[in-house]
């Protein structure tokens, strides 16, 4: 392919990614256009998606637009007649695995010339993802981003008609869609964004310069759709952002944040409602008090560190020490009695010392978390601390993983064991993994809780009593 042919696509810049401007976020309606309502007729699709939560709300809205295109639910990769990879970039291993499959499906293309796939999502935006499919990559029909979903109509157009390959993707501060139709996943609970995009640029992360600036939905957006799962019959929310404790700095007409919107959500008839995830810096009085005074506002909190040396936090760009994490720590769990927190976790950070290990394994005990993501650092091409000095050798921090670990999961099961004989109420997602007859669901704190029930029971919150605690999971019987 010449430079000529590479050159004619609108691909992503880090550099450009990075930019903010202070004027407030332009504001979308998604409309299907009459040209494109009837493309997907007798036509099938399949989404695969990688990654985080915001990933899947973003694969609903995907199958929603299909859908209204016409398009079914395929049955198999090779009944499909458009495949799309919603990826993930925050870490090599995630994309070393789409590549694996980007490259699995080129042998569909065989059976079905006119198969469109697509990659979509974070890897998306990265500038060498792009420049790898157009080189090496050439059954690879759409290329889009985080930015520009609701476009999609308009790329399957082009490339089912025209036989083009679109390579569209944005590298700006975002603008919010709304209206965007969803097919939800799950028939009782459901994704709901309240912001997006991320102005943290910690220095490891990649999403700041995927997923674009911090821009807020407005409220009556946000009460308006959970109002309306209330009506379709959700039992549960799951309030999604990359930093939601930063919702509504970005407004300049009004005072309205975190705390403020959860206090209104909670006047709704919604039985449940979470959120993830937060940053720590950004976690306010006002959000603790909301959670305290709510009647649906479920008592866990996910709550990342990433470190216990200060050294490191200051590198990682994350503006806050151990000491101040641990106050607000300590302020949440004594405002919010009894609430379960979990945090994410980074060992192996360039330039961590056994001493600064130490400081996170003791900020661990001094936490008393319930759970813990933990990862060894993964560089990242385009963020800072791809550039920095690692000099530490991969089994040393493989070996301070497995000792985190053993800390973390000492805290998961103690976290368990403090409902060992009490009742607690579940909402029951399904049948368990293992056993069809045993039933599985989540406690108000995020407890996975298995017992013996009726199917007829799924979807309903039921009270257990719980008389078994493992590391990972409890066990009880129904009420």
């Amino acid at each position: 392919m010449s430079k000529v042919d590479l050159e004619k696509y609108f691909k992503p810049n880090l550099k450009e990614a990075r930019k903010r401007s202070t004027d407030r976020i332009e504001e979308l309606k998604f409309q299907l256009s009459d040209a494109h309502q009837k493309i997907g007729v007798n036509k099938t699709y399949m989404i695969h998606t990688y990654g985080c939560q915001g990933n899947e709300a973003d694969s609903e809205s995907i199958a929603g637009i299909l859908e209204l295109m016409g398009f079914t639910k395929a049955v198999s990769e090779a009944t499909s007649d458009v495949i799309i990879m919603n990826t993930c970039a925050i870490r090599e291993n995630a994309e070393n695995r789409v590549w694996g499959e980007l490259g699995r499906l080129k042998a569909y293309k065989k059976t079905n010339p006119d198969l469109i796939i697509g990659l979509a999502g974070c890897m998306a935006q990265e500038e060498n993802v792009v420049e790898r499919v157009l080189k090496k990559y050439q059954h690879i029909d759409l290329v889009f981003g985080t930015h520009n979903i609701y476009k999609l109509p308009e790329y399957i157009e082009t490339a089912l008609f025209s036989k083009e390959r679109v390579i569209e993707v944005y590298s700006q501060e975002g603008e919010i869609v709304e209206n965007l139709p969803k097919v939800r996943n799950h028939k009782f609970k459901a994704w709901v964004n309240i912001m997006f995009g991320c102005d943290e640029f910690c220095t490891y992360c990649i999403v700041p310069y995927t997923r674009g600036k911090e821009r807020s939905r407005s409220k009556e957006e946000i009460i308006l759709e959970v109002q309306e799962l209330v009506e379709q019959g959700y039992k549960e929310i799951t309030l999604l952002g990359q930093n939601v404790n930063a919702y509504g700095k970005d407004f300049k007409d009004s005072n309205y944040t975190f705390g403020d919107l959860l206090h209104d959500l909670d006047q709704l008839d919604i039985k449940r409602i979470r959120f993830t995830t937060s940053h720590p810096h950004d976690l306010d009085q006002k959000t603790m008090r909301a959670m305290k005074d709510s009647k649906h506002i479920m008592p866990f909190f996910h709550l990342p560190v990433q470190s216990g040396s200060n050294e490191v936090l200051k590198k990682m760009n994350r503006h806050y020490t151990k000491e101040s994490y641990l106050k607000v720590l300590n302020e949440l769990k004594e405002t919010v009695p009894g609430i379960a927190v979990t945090t994410d976790i980074i060992v192996g950070f360039p330039g961590e010392t056994d001493a600064d290990f130490l400081e996170t394994l003791d900020l661990v005990e001094k936490a008393q978390f319930e759970g813990a993501f933990t990862f060894v650092f993964s560089k990242r091409e385009g963020t800072p601390a791809a550039k920095f000095v690692d000099d530490t050798k991969e089994e040393t921090k493989k070996e301070r993983l497995y000792l985190l670990n053993d800390r973390t999961n000492a805290g998961y099961l103690k976290g368990n064991q403090r409902f060992l004989g009490q009742t607690v109420k579940v909402l029951v997602d399904g049948v368990s993994k293992n056993n069809d007859d045993v039933l599985a669901g989540y406690s108000e704190h995020n407890k996975l809780v298995n017992f013996k029930g009726d199917k007829s029971l799924i979807g309903q919150i039921v009270e257990v009593k719980i008389s078994v605690a493992k590391t990972w999971f409890l066990l009880g019987d129904l009420l």
